[in-house]
């Protein structure tokens, strides 16, 4: 009987063991958990912040760009610097090819910055690129456009290459239903 007394009082040892020690382990568990929440949403928060800043750059990159075409719009001996074109152009070709140049660069970045899905973007180009000028300049500026590989500028130059192909081999007058938006 005293062997069997000390067997369970053995027994009720090891189980107040086992329970404290699974309740330690459930302490540390919920810390754990605390720690990686609270990780989570610190990670959530830079990478927000990441995104701010990317954007904020975007904008000063956008603002520097219109200013620098704006300075060559408006004096013809500054726009001369950037005539890159495959051709020779005018002066007027050239303001027209500067501002054209501002259009698709606008839609480049607000498509970049997440205020156009590339179906909104390819549905814009789409509309602007129905002007004959656009066209010319999108031509005119093919070289410039080879230079960029394995970029998002690339990857959408080369949707409003195709698109262009499209549109050209069309044999509707219903442009706005030619081709197809890219989806995602």
């Amino acid at each position: 009987m005293a062997t069997q007394k000390a067997w369970t009082r053995g027994l009720g040892t090891a189980a107040a063991v086992g329970v404290g020690a699974l309740a330690g382990m459930a302490v540390s568990l919920a810390a754990q958990h605390d720690a990686m929440r609270s990780l989570h949403t610190r990670l959530d928060e830079l990478e927000s912040a990441a995104r701010s800043h990317q954007h904020d750059d975007l904008a000063s990159q956008q603002r520097q760009h219109w200013e620098l075409l704006s300075k060559a719009l408006d004096d013809p001996e500054l726009a001369e610097v950037l005539d890159l074109y495959e051709a020779s152009v005018s002066p007027k070709q050239r303001r027209q090819y500067l501002f054209a140049n501002a259009l698709y660069t606008n839609l480049l970045f607000y498509y970049r910055i997440g205020n156009l899905t590339k179906e909104e973007f390819f549905k814009h180009v789409r509309g602007i690129f129905q002007n004959p000028i656009v066209r010319d300049y999108w031509y005119a500026t093919r070289q410039q456009r080879a230079s960029l590989a394995d970029t998002d500028e690339a990857e959408l130059g080369q949707l409003v290459d195709d698109l262009l192909r499209q549109l050209e081999e069309a044999d509707t007058e219903e442009w706005w239903v030619v081709g197809d938006p890219p989806s995602a």
